[in-house]
């Protein structure tokens, strides 16, 4: 018994091992994740965003004003196009895990408890006012005349032909047949 539960100590022990390098992989990962999307966005910045240089004259700076503002309305419309698709995917995405979540049947089935319950009683659950057929189960079953029964008596004295041929068999069986006339 006692190598027995040392057994499972050593399982359990290196199952919380097992899960906790997981949970530690995991967070290095993360953490590589966050570091590189940081450096990816410092790049996309870079590229996209310029530092500014402020022009000397009046006119310049309006004409670079106009471009900023043209081109903060064209990254407004991107913005506001970029979150209408996402926001029609989430939607997609819900839809679709909730029909996952229906399909698979998630929900808990309640624990079946017998009844005692008659045909008549059942017809009546499953078909409500509809059921008007009475099932009296002794109105179905046939009616046995009664020389169908003395066949059947015969066949019983026959009895299983692997057992007559057993008797029948060996010096035993002739005596037996010889006792009995046959």
């Amino acid at each position: 018994s006692s190598h027995l539960q040392k057994k499972r100590r050593a399982a359990t022990a290196r199952r919380q091992h097992l899960k906790s390098a997981m949970l530690q992989l995991a967070a290095t990962e993360i953490e590589k994740e966050a570091a590189a999307k940081e450096v990816e966005k410092q790049n996309y910045l870079a590229e996209h965003c310029p530092p500014l240089s402020l022009p000397g004259s009046m006119q310049e700076l309006q004409d670079l004003c106009r471009k900023l503002h043209a081109k903060i309305d064209s990254v407004d419309e991107e913005r506001y196009d970029t979150e209408v698709k996402l926001q029609k995917t989430v939607k997609e995405l819900e839809d679709l895990s909730q029909k996952l979540f229906d399909l698979r049947g998630k929900f808990k089935r309640p624990p079946l408890r017998r009844v005692r319950m008659s045909a008549d009683a059942m017809l009546r659950a499953l078909l409500g006012s509809k059921h008007k057929v009475c099932m009296d189960l002794r109105a179905n079953l046939k009616q046995v005349k009664k020389e169908d029964t003395e066949k059947e008596k015969d066949l019983r004295d026959v009895g299983d032909w692997r057992k007559n041929i057993e008797e029948k068999s060996g010096m035993e069986g002739r005596k037996k047949m010889f006792e009995a006339g046959e």
